[in-house]
This record gives structure tokens, C-alpha cells and sequence, in this order.
């Protein structure tokens, strides 16, 4: 039997483990591959873009983990079948979590070393490719990360943004049945977040569980209390996410110092709800953050922040010297891993897509549990990953 609200159980034992694939990152094989490979591996939720057919493809991996439960548990993984909660991201205005690199690739000289190519995570910019028998930026693969408009030599990289319309996506959105929200936003956004939230709030009741994740900025905290007296009475669980240095995981240890960091001042700031590290978050975070004592320690009480089904109505003060109302959290609930997450499995879904091509069916594609052994290879990866926050409750 399985429990609908353990990944708020992870919350408050501070071992919450989310995956992100990216807000616009639309690769309907590699999103499913990496929702079963991190489900089984004991994600506690899975946050993809705000679009239908990527939100079909997340549950259709969920669905298919939970069958193999049993032989996730055979092979030596704690996953008993729960299912992570699938979450949305959604944006208040401009964001580099929602934008696509594009260029034209004719004005692109063939003498160009092709530094884009090269340094894209994602793998979504191509030459001549008879596999995408295209030249260019794949758009369902790029994730906005940027990395490659600095180090294009001829300057002719841009990006193409796009704003949540409200009206229009949340109607859509709340009724495929997802089990989260996440809001990107940024200080002096207030409106802008208000008019989002009004559109979203006839469905609130349903969710289980509220991310807002903003950067750090001049006046954050006050923001950040701004946004909680607009948002409540809340009844669902509340987590701000730290984005320290967006998309940058994979770059190298340093990147997480910038996530630490934010945590570290919004949990100063005890504000109600639970605090999540995103945004340049890697393998060097967990023991960054153990080192720290920023981690609750296995046997300590559950948080004493914002729970499932518990309403607060009382507003809090912009005054940050001011008492609250709630007791916060007092520790770092949980990290989100996005670019580290996928450039890991990486070579595994590398692996799956080159199998997609040269089946003799092109327009059939192999599923990752129908190749026994990336199955594994990828749960394995995958639990590498998970399992160093996870067990911080198994000592």
C-alpha cells in the first residue's frame, strides 16, 4: 500500500529529494526516462514545464515506476511504490528558467569552431545532423541555460522568452491533475505574482504543496513576506526555493556555494514553510550542507514549518525585527538538482535515443524499461544521487 502524502513526510524529516527537468525543457523521451529512473532511485517529486504533452509524458512515467516496485526492491532500492508529487513551473514574468537559445544557423561560418555545440549540457545545438536532420537549436531539448551566447564568436545566439499568460494556463494546467506549483518570480514583482496567483487560486485547494522560488535581490526577504501575506491562508505545504546560481550544477563544486548561501539567509529570515536549495546544486551540496549543520540529524523532531492541511491566516510583518506568527523551519528541508540531475543520466538517454534511431520502425521509440540494462544503469545513477540526502534518516 502506498502513502499519497510521503514526499511531505520527506519534507519534514529534512530528506526531500526533487528533480527538476526544466521549465522549458520539452523532450518528451528524455522527461518519462528521467521520472521513472528518479522515482525508482525514491525522488519525492518530479517538476516539469507547464505543458500538457510533457505533463502526460512525467505521468507516464510515474505510472510505470510504480508498477516495478517490487523489483526496484529486489535489486536493493528503498522504493516502495509511493509516488513523488508532479509539480508545474510557472512564471510571473521574464526568467531565464523560461527561454530558448535560437540562431540562424546559415549565418554561422563553416569555419566556425562551433564553441555552442560544445559547451551545450542539453546537447540541443546541431550541425548536419542526419539523426535530427537538422541544423541548429533543438528546442524541445534546450533548457534556457545561456552558456552559449557568450562564447558564440559572431554574437548571433539570442534567446526568446515567454511569460506565463495566466488566464489562459492555468484553466489548462490544474485539471491534468498535478499535485504541485511552483511560481518563479523576483523581488519587486508583486503585482505581476498577485495577478498569476489570482488565476491559479480557484484550484489552491487541491494542491498539496506550493514552491515559490525567487533570487536573491536588494529587499528578498521583505518579498518574500510581502508574497506569504498575499498567499495566505494557505492550507497546503509551503516551500521556498533558494535559486542561487540557476542551471549551473553541472559546472563544477563552486556552484553550490551560491545555493548554500541563500539558504543560509532565508532560514535566518524564519520565515513559515520549509526551505529547499536550488540553482547550482550537485553531488558537493548534501556534504556542504552536513558540514554546515544545516541538515536536520536523523531522530530530531519534524519540522516546525508550514504541513500539509494545516491553514494560516495570520499576516506577518514586513518589519524584519518584528515577531512572527508561525515557527519556521529551522533547518534545510531538502534539495532540487536540475542541470547536475540530467547531465548525469545523460549517457543513458543518450544511449535510449540512438536505440530510437536505428530501430528499423522510426517512428516507434524505445521505452527505458524495455532496455533491462540502461533501466538500471540509470536507477543506479540516479540513486547516487538521491541516496545522499536520503540518508540522512537511514543512520
Amino acid at each position: 500500500m502506498t502513502d499519497l502524502f510521503a514526499p511531505l513526510q520527506s519534507l519534514k524529516q529534512g530528506d526531500w529529494f526533487k528533480l527538476i527537468c526544466g521549465a522549458s525543457f520539452q523532450h518528451l523521451l528524455a522527461v518519462r526516462s528521467l521520472t521513472l529512473a528518479y522515482t525508482l532511485a525514491g525522488a519525492d517529486c518530479i517538476d516539469v514545464a507547464a505543458d500538457p504533452a510533457v505533463i502526460a509524458a512525467a505521468q507516464s512515467g510515474l505510472q510505470a515506476a510504480k508498477s516495478m516496485a517490487k523489483d526496484a526492491q529486489k535489486r536493493g532500492f528503498d522504493y516502495k511504490g509511493n509516488l513523488p508529487f508532479l509539480m508545474v513551473s510557472l512564471n510571473d514574468g521574464e526568467d531565464p528558467h523560461f527561454r530558448k537559445a535560437e540562431f540562424n544557423p546559415h549565418e554561422c561560418p563553416t569555419d566556425c569552431p562551433r564553441p555552442c555545440e560544445q559547451i551545450c549540457p542539453a546537447q540541443a545545438i546541431v550541425f548536419d545532423s542526419i539523426k535530427e536532420d537538422f541544423s541548429g537549436v533543438v528546442s524541445e531539448k534546450c533548457y534556457g541555460c545561456g552558456r552559449c551566447i557568450p562564447i558564440c564568436p559572431y554574437g548571433i545566439i539570442y534567446t526568446a522568452s515567454y511569460v506565463t499568460t495566466p488566464r489562459a494556463i492555468a484553466p489548462l494546467v490544474m485539471s491534468t491533475g498535478v499535485d504541485a506549483v511552483e511560481i518563479h518570480t523576483q523581488v519587486g514583482r508583486l503585482a505581476e505574482f498577485e495577478r498569476l496567483w489570482q488565476a491559479i487560486s480557484p484550484w489552491a485547494d487541491q494542491l498539496k504543496l506550493l514552491a515559490i522560488s525567487c533570487p536573491d535581490g536588494e529587499g528578498m526577504i521583505d518579498y518574500l513576506r510581502a508574497l506569504y501575506n498575499l498567499i495566505a491562508p494557505l492550507k497546503s505545504a509551503l516551500i521556498w526555493q533558494t535559486d542561487g546560481r540557476p542551471m549551473s550544477g553541472d559546472i563544477g563544486d563552486g556552484t553550490t556555494i551560491a545555493a548554500v548561501k541563500l539558504g543560509q539567509k532565508v532560514l535566518a529570515a524564519k520565515l513559515p514553510g520549509y526551505v529547499q536549495l536550488a540553482g547550482g546544486t550537485n553531488k558537493y551540496t548534501v556534504a556542504k550542507l552536513k558540514a554546515m549543520g544545516l541538515l536536520k540529524r536523523a531522530g530530531e523532531q519534524g519540522s516546525r514549518g508550514a504541513g500539509e492541511k494545516r491553514e494560516f491566516s495570520a499576516p506577518l510583518p514586513l518589519c524584519p525585527s518584528a515577531p512572527l506568527p508561525l515557527c519556521p523551519s529551522a533547518s534545510i528541508a531538502g534539495v532540487a538538482y536540475g542541470s547536475y540531475a540530467r547531465v548525469l543520466l545523460s549517457p543513458i538517454l543518450e544511449q535510449l535515443e540512438n536505440k530510437e534511431v536505428s530501430n528499423t520502425n522510426m517512428k516507434a521509440t524505445v521505452r527505458l524499461e524495455e532496455d533491462e540494462v540502461l533501466l538500471w544503469q540509470a536507477v543506479e545513477l540516479a540513486h547516487s544521487l538521491v541516496s545522499q540526502i536520503k540518508s540522512q534518516q537511514e543512520r
